[in-house]
């Protein structure tokens, strides 16, 4: 896995910086009001209905609209790798925990305590079968994405 940020992804950052701040809304309010106000007490380079200011506006629209859907589509690439990082991590403790479990039963045998059973150690002892939970997640999202169609 790649935890360098791309100079595609530092852009996306740094406009999502801009145009998601308070200061970007305000300064926005602002140069709406001034230009308003300009072309209704001043004389009109873009008299009322302001087609000028509409079209800006439009184009401010399309641009704010794809910023975010990158920004959105950057958050769910880092969201995977994070879900993949703690799937990873999971298994590691299962494999720990069960081999603490099967040490902590041989001890028990060693010492002539009875655990022959007790069914619920003896399934928590099995190896975990990862290609087993990686079908049924690999299922379950085939089913969602055959739902959303």
């Amino acid at each position: 896995m790649d935890f360098e940020l791309k100079r595609a992804d530092k852009f996306a950052i740094f406009i999502a910086n801009i145009l998601g701040s308070i200061g970007f809304l305000v300064g926005c309010i602002a140069l709406f009001t001034v230009w308003i106000s300009w072309n209704l007490n001043f004389k009109p380079f873009d008299p009322f209905p302001f087609p000028i200011l509409q079209m800006m506006v439009s184009l401010f629209a399309i641009v704010l609209s794809v910023s975010v859907l990158i920004n959105q589509n950057r958050q769910g690439r880092i969201e995977k790798i994070r879900g993949q990082v703690e799937f990873e991590v999971n298994v590691r403790a299962e494999n720990e925990v069960t081999k603490i479990l099967n040490m902590l039963h041989e001890v028990h045998q060693k010492m002539g305590l009875n655990t022959q059973n007790d069914k619920e150690l003896e399934e928590m002892k099995e190896q975990t079968d990862i290609k087993q939970i990686h079908q049924t997640l690999d299922d379950q999202e085939e089913g969602e994405s055959l739902l959303k169609e």
